[in-house]
């Protein structure tokens, strides 16, 4: 019987050792490989009385970027890679002039989708509840450009991101919803291509 206490005991030491946390977090979100899923986008604007809303699907791959498909309501593709974000043009894909607000909102969103909590700790203050299957990440930012652009951001998710909303300075606000995601399928010749060249 003491035995079986001290098992037990030992059990629930254990697991709260093993407590939800932001490396765990971290290393949750970063162990797909690729991750394709649907997107609906709400851009919230203080002078419009309904939301601006588009749709699509993306596809997270690791070791390349972001390919951001827009389809509602006018067809444009992304892909937001370290070295920045492109536009398709036809057959091609064009760079998009690198400026720094963009660019730090580009780097944000891989690093949050990527689950890099050392990249984000760097500009907010990271607050993080729940558990390995709901949880919500507050960020509040610390650099003094980002406080210029968000008050807040906040992320919810379990095995992956579901949803992410930024709110800013000026009483504006988007929210993304990551529907359908799925860590099941590998790049087709297609994406492989889209990020190659």
């Amino acid at each position: 019987m003491k035995r079986l206490y001290l098992g037990l005991l030992l059990g629930g030491l254990a697991s709260l050792a093993q407590a939800f946390d932001l490396q765990r977090l971290s290393e949750q979100l970063a162990r797909p490989e690729v991750i394709h899923g649907q997107f609906i986008q709400e851009k919230h604007l203080r002078a419009l009385p309904q939301p601006l809303i588009s749709k699509g699907h993306f596809v997270l791959a690791q070791k390349h970027g972001l390919l951001w498909l827009l389809r509602t309501p006018l067809q444009q593709d992304y892909r937001i890679t370290a070295r920045g974000i492109a536009r398709r043009d036809g057959d091609t894909w064009q760079m998009l002039p690198n400026k720094s607000e963009g660019a730090e909102q580009n780097r944000l969103f891989m690093a949050v989708l990527q689950g890099d909590s050392s990249g984000l700790q760097r500009d907010f203050e990271l607050s993080l509840t729940g558990t390995a299957q709901q949880w919500t990440l507050k960020l509040v930012p610390r650099s003094v450009l980002l406080k210029q652009i968000f008050t807040r951001i906040d992320i919810e998710g379990g095995e992956l991101v579901r949803r992410i909303e930024l709110l800013e300075t000026q009483g504006d606000s988007t929210v993304l919803r990551m529907q359908d995601s799925t860590s099941a399928q590998p790049l087709s010749e297609a994406e492989q291509h889209d990020f190659a060249e």
